[in-house]
């Protein structure tokens, strides 16, 4: 009799902990997501800005290339442009949509 008793507290104990510690990890996941969002929107600006300094410095190298193949009188110098040029226009619309997409 004294067994059964003694594994009836231990099953009710072992129960008990359990269920604290399941409690304790089941808090609201809403307030993560919003601290999460909060956080990434914080790091944003910031996040824009390098793709902003980052067109600039590939519109820089771009131009110093064109320039290059327009003296050296290649004859790809206009496909050459556009690409470069793309490239920096594709980079900054990027950090545009983004910003108004997310509503920042």
């Amino acid at each position: 009799m004294k067994n059964i008793r003694f594994v009836g507290f231990r099953l009710v104990s072992v129960s008990l902990i359990v269920l604290v510690a399941v409690s304790a990890f089941g808090q609201d996941g809403n307030a993560g997501i919003q601290e999460a969002t909060n956080k990434v929107k914080g790091y944003f600006d910031t996040g824009c800005d390098l793709m902003y300094a980052i067109g600039a410095v590939v519109g820089i190298i771009g131009a110093v290339k064109v320039f290059n193949k327009w003296n050296a009188g290649e004859p790809d110098t206009n496909k050459v442009a556009a690409a470069w040029f793309g490239s920096c226009i594709f980079l900054v619309v990027v950090a545009t949509v983004l910003k108004s997409f997310f509503g920042i």
